[in-house]
């Protein structure tokens, strides 16, 4: 339904982009017009592999942002593949982390200690990571309504 695209593209704020060729439009509006290509085909679910890959942090929440408040509004479960620890603490009501395939993690963003983050990843300097999301909280980033 073309209707039904154009006000996709209106609500993730590309509407005036509609005549440009993809090969125009920077990363983070590629990434909208793959969500509006997605929810254009009214699925039950969706599958989500690294919607923030190459974007910049502002771009990233504003992403993320959008994702979660279009899947509220449809009424629809999403499954994200991110590896951004610090947005997924930040955007999504439940986290699953996985390592060689097995589940070692299923619970509340909050619960992701330093422990579990190694037993998901591996070593690093987790506590750093989480005072970020501790520090930045809920930014506002605007996206198009």
């Amino acid at each position: 339904d073309i209707d039904e695209a154009f006000r996709l593209l209106e609500r993730v704020g590309l509407l005036h982009m509609a005549d440009k060729r993809a090969d125009e439009l920077s990363g983070g509006q590629r990434q909208r017009v793959g969500i509006c290509r997605a929810l254009i085909q009214d699925p039950k679910l969706l599958l989500v592999d690294e919607p923030t890959a190459s974007l910049d942090p502002k771009t990233s929440r504003q992403i993320m942002r959008l994702i979660t408040e279009l899947c509220r509004e449809r009424r629809l479960a999403a499954i994200i593949n991110i590896h951004d620890v610090a947005l997924a603490q930040m955007f999504v009501p439940r986290v699953v982390g996985l390592r060689f395939g097995e589940i070692v993690y299923d619970g509340l963003p909050t619960g992701l200690t330093p422990e579990k983050l190694t037993d998901i990843y591996g070593e690093e300097d987790w506590e750093a990571t989480i005072r970020k999301v501790e520090d930045e909280g809920e930014e506002e980033v605007e996206v198009a309504e």
